[in-house]
């Protein structure tokens, strides 16, 4: 029975051509080899596994080869070339520096340099984990390694290059090693299951590269590992099983949860995670990671950083389609906030099922932030009232039913005002007659920091100079006109006003927020309101948009005669609600819905 020989050295490369993944260093060599242009030390850094130790054997059989190729290869069958491969060549030294490392060990090495080679052009002494000597041994070995003999020439390899000291560094050409690729890690253990005859699926060779981290010496460890446990049947399933990873349909089933705000799905999906011996820790790192990937999934140009198979690429770009960019970002950053504080809570599976609760109802935030932006109401859903008998008592309107209101407002203004009932033994007064209408007059126009109020009108242009009357017609009117008076309730008022704040809101207008954040507005009589601000800019920002917010309330309640003024009190200062109606007040105008929830269950304040 033959012994049997690990991958990793079976399949050994052996040329610079057979090198993985580091091809910018194995041209770099053989260009210098071709142009006799060869430094006396090179310095080899990088991770693990990526070819540093390989690469400085190829290259001391290289520039010792009798018979150079015209690509800059060995031959391999020369008798240095040959000596070389059977380990007894005399012109090559291999010296581990981590055994090996005090300042005898770099005497006797200085003493074997004075040496000539034998039958080569070179001597070649490698040095492994050169960053093990000691600060001594460095110090003994600077002047050899800055003026060798002709034909020696020092390759040195290390994993930890910050720890060898620069005047080492100096008198070396660097090389530094990149991680290898998994798609050229997947494809080099392709190539060795064809050799081997083993079966494999191109699923579970891009899980063991990936798990291998950029090392190609891991991967063909675990390969080896997973050849002997699946019988010769690299399966997708033999490699999840044998690594201990968890499964993508996990990462791909949680997601749908998520979008589809299924809490229950989810937080037994994670259960049955635990169940399987999986650390908390270990899952939401996986998440992060699955839903990075969607998000890079999203774009064309960045899909090439997705390092899976075909076969995982395509189920990433199907769920990619539905997850909107916000949502992924989101998710991300929570995931990413739990993974931060996981190790320092003392309920960790709380603290990952607190971040997948999270993560369900963001469209649910999302979809609440953006209701007043994408589906305004129109004037036909407006005037829809619900049934007074079968939901809830009357609201108190305007004037125009047969109940009188009180004319002066308080101070912090109500949604419900008060009203004065006609007792029952009384006769009630007569009502007096509308006023008989006023001829019209023309339309405001604004003028920046005209006065203290917002609703200054100018005198007709009809007797100024030489204008005439037809050039104040052809004046722009910003008003929507209108002979509708339709009662409103108050709450349908203010509901509108926060809608409209909403507008503002997300088309960035900051100082006009600042007015409809304040109180709400002071109705002084019928379909008169006042809104009281700080200073003239908040004023000026007000009067701008007041035709849009006219335009918007009159047309949304059916009333041409609502006017809303601005008022001037530099002595303003936001009031902190106390009372249960002023706490009820600020919380509608932060969620206007809340109008909506108290008029459809006749809610009170208590």
């Amino acid at each position: 029975m033959d012994n049997f020989i690990v991958s990793a050295r079976k399949y050994r490369p052996v040329t610079f051509e057979t090198v993985v993944g580091q091809q910018h260093i194995t041209n770099t060599l053989k260009n210098a080899i071709k142009n006799n242009q060869l430094a006396q030390a090179f310095l080899f850094c990088g991770p693990r596994g990526v070819g540093k130790t390989t690469c400085a054997r190829i290259l001391a059989k290289t520039i010792n080869c009798e018979n150079l190729q015209p690509n800059g290869e060995a031959c391999g069958t020369c008798p240095s070339c040959i000596s070389f491969q059977n380990g007894n060549s005399f012109n090559v030294h291999e010296l581990d520096a981590a055994s090996n490392n005090s300042v005898d060990d770099i005497r006797s090495l200085i003493e074997q340099v004075r040496i000539p080679p034998q039958g080569a052009r070179y001597k070649v002494y490698i040095i492994d984990e050169v960053h093990m000597l000691s600060q001594a041994a460095f110090n003994a070995f600077l002047k050899t390694l800055e003026e060798p003999p002709h034909y020696a020439i020092f390759i040195l390899a290390t994993t930890e290059k910050h720890k060898i000291l620069p005047t080492i560094l100096s008198r070396c050409q660097i090389f530094d090693f990149n991680r290898i690729r998994v798609e050229d890690m997947a494809n080099h253990l392709a190539s060795i299951a064809k050799k081997e005859d083993i079966k494999y699926e191109d699923d579970g060779l891009h899980i063991i590269a990936q798990k291998a981290d950029g090392g190609l010496r891991d991967a063909l460890s675990m390969f080896d590992q997973i050849v002997s446990f699946s019988g010769a049947d690299v399966t997708y399933r033999s490699v999840i099983d044998n690594l201990n990873i968890l499964d993508y349909d996990y990462y791909f089933n949680i997601t749908e949860s998520l979008l589809t705000e299924n809490t229950a799905k989810t937080l037994l999906c994670f259960d049955e995670i635990l169940s399987k011996g999986f650390d908390g820790a270990h899952f939401i790192s996986g998440l992060s990671e699955h839903l990075r990937n969607l998000l890079v999934t999203k774009d064309p140009a960045t899909v090439k950083l997705l390092e899976v198979s075909e076969g995982i690429k395509a189920k990433y770009t199907q769920q990619s389609q539905a997850s909107s960019v916000s949502f992924l970002i989101s998710a991300l950053n929570i995931a990413n906030q739990c993974d931060l504080n996981y190790k320092l809570s003392k309920n960790q599976r709380l603290q990952v099922e607190l971040a997948l609760l999270k993560m369900c109802h963001l469209l649910s935030v999302f979809n609440l932030a953006t209701a007043p932006l994408t589906a305004m109401p129109d004037n036909e859903q407006l005037k829809k009232k619900p049934d007074s008998a079968a939901i809830a008592p009357q609201q108190p309107a305007l004037p125009g039913n047969t109940v009188a209101m009180v004319s002066d407002a308080p101070a912090s203004y109500s949604t419900t005002p008060k009203i004065t009932e006609t007792p029952a033994n009384q006769t009630p007064e007569p009502v007096k007659p509308a006023p008989a209408p006023v001829e019209e007059k023309p339309k405001p126009t604004f003028i920046p920091n005209a006065g203290a109020t917002a609703s200054i009108k100018i005198p007709s242009l009809k007797g100024i100079g030489s204008i005439t009357e037809t050039v104040a017609e052809e004046e722009e009117d910003p008003y929507e006109k209108g002979d509708t008076k339709e009662d409103f309730s108050i709450d349908d008022f203010l509901k509108h006003w926060h809608i409209f704040a909403a507008r503002v809101k997300a088309e960035g207008k900051m100082n006009l927020l600042t007015v409809f954040s304040s109180e709400a507005p002071k109705m002084l009589k019928p379909y008169m309101f006042e809104v009281i601000v700080e200073n003239k800019t908040l004023e000026q920002s007000f009067r701008e948009d007041k035709p849009a917010l006219m335009n918007y309330l009159r047309k949304a309640l059916n009333n041409y005669d609502i006017e809303v003024n601005t008022r001037i009190d530099e002595q303003v200062r936001v009031k902190k609600p106390y009372t249960s109606q002023e706490k009820y007040q600020y919380m509608a105008a932060k969620n206007p819905k809340l109008i909506e929830l108290r008029q459809r269950f006749n809610l009170d304040f208590d």
